[in-house]
């Protein structure tokens, strides 16, 4: 965890009224990922065609509230019953898992070797990349749209606040079906209930976003 993100996460705490470092205990938290990895990776870069979203550096919040509303089945979603509700996952434990999801940091570039490592720390280092092809669109199109229906929740840079995700190195299959599941109502948009932004915008204006978001990996994490 980058000094600045770890600055802001104690802050949170602090204004939680929560001791910082009782907050959350990140070695179990590693340790519980070891059941998320069989989907998401042991990085959280979930699956290479996007059939399982990238967990690594989203918004603790928000990962919190998925959770609990997969555990309570809120939010429907067959492969994580059995993670979420039939192990009992805690209050607790969700806490410890989303704080260590949230630390890992994936680089959009490639490592530069020295020629000291060993093959298994390259492989490592190897690991640590998450690249997301450049989406067809028009980008300029797609970062007006964005700027001016988007960035609130989501920050300028798509790294998302609060309670509402990070969408820059995501994964554009995933969030094309998300953006599905908004639209035909079987997921609700955030705090909007089954309607929200997404619905004023048509198929072209989504895949211009789309576009525009995979630009921005090589942007610096400001909001």
């Amino acid at each position: 965890m980058t000094p600045l993100r770890l600055l802001a996460f104690f802050c949170l705490c602090l204004a939680l009224g929560r001791s910082p470092l009782l907050a959350a205990d990140l070695e179990q938290g590693k340790e519980i990922n070891g059941t998320c990895a069989a989907c998401h990776s042991d990085n959280g870069q979930g699956g290479k065609k996007g059939e399982y979203p990238r967990l690594a550096g989203q918004q603790v919040r928000y990962l919190e509230t998925q959770l609990k509303n997969f555990r309570s089945r809120v939010r429907i979603n067959i492969p994580m019953f059995p993670y979420t509700q039939e192990r009992e996952l805690s209050d607790d434990d969700i806490k410890d898992v989303t704080a260590y999801l949230a630390g890992v940091e994936l680089s959009n570039k490639m490592p530069t070797y020295t020629g000291a490592e060993d093959a298994l720390t390259r492989l490592r280092m190897a690991e640590r990349v998450m690249i997301i092809p450049r989406a067809e669109g028009d980008i300029e199109a797609g970062g007006a749209v964005y700027q001016k229906q988007c960035a609130a929740c989501h920050g300028k840079t798509g790294r998302g606040r609060g309670m509402f995700p990070m969408l820059v190195g995501q994964y554009t299959n995933y969030l094309q079906r998300q953006i599905d599941h908004y639209l035909k109502g079987d997921r609700p948009h955030d705090e909007e209930g089954v309607v929200g932004v997404l619905n004023a915008l048509d198929a072209a204006q989504i895949q211009n976003i789309l576009a525009y978001l995979t630009t921005l990996q090589d942007e610096e994490p400001s909001q």
